[in-house]
């Protein structure tokens, strides 16, 4: 009967797994704890620098809004101007 290697193979992997988890136990990459890292204070933003920041977000999206429109004309214009040449 086959199935033989395959057999054996898993075997070996199971092996190899079983010796990986019994390294990482021996390291203690696992194992800690976050109770001494310091989180990162970030400045609070006043009303004026959060009015700018969404003006200027504002600005971006509307000229990224025009180029999406243009590149949309252009690529239907040039579709439309092919079918017609080929008709």
């Amino acid at each position: 009967m086959g199935g033989e290697g395959a057999m054996m193979a898993a075997i070996n992997s199971l092996k190899n797994n079983r010796s990986l988890v019994s390294k990482r136990k021996e390291k203690g990459a696992l194992g800690g704890s976050y109770s001494n890292v310091k989180l990162a204070e970030f400045p609070e933003a006043t009303p004026e620098q959060i009015k700018e920041i969404k003006e200027r977000l504002r600005k971006e999206n509307r000229e990224d809004r025009i180029k999406q429109m243009l590149l949309f004309g252009v690529l239907c214009l040039t579709l439309i101007l092919t079918v017609y040449y080929f008709i």
